[in-house]
């Protein structure tokens, strides 16, 4: 019973991991980036924006879904 419970757990984590990750935008600065001209206002402050926001649920769903996996491995 505690493995289905955690399975489906793990597989709503997989989708919202997908999810997040292809909601974010790509990274186009190219040789740009090297020499500082791409550090804009929108840079700077991307903890802020939606950006940022979806960069820290992509950090969040990765731990759970490591964390998911190992006890998945365990439990089996």
């Amino acid at each position: 019973m505690l493995n289905r419970i955690i399975s489906i757990i793990f597989i709503l984590v997989c989708v919202f991991l997908t999810a997040v990750v292809l909601f974010q935008e790509g990274n186009e600065q190219g040789l740009g980036s090297i020499g500082g001209i791409a550090d804009t206002y929108w840079g700077k402050n991307r903890g802020r924006s939606v950006e940022g926001l979806l960069e820290k649920l992509t950090k969040v769903a990765a731990a759970l879904f490591l964390i998911l996996s190992l006890v998945l491995n365990i439990v089996k």
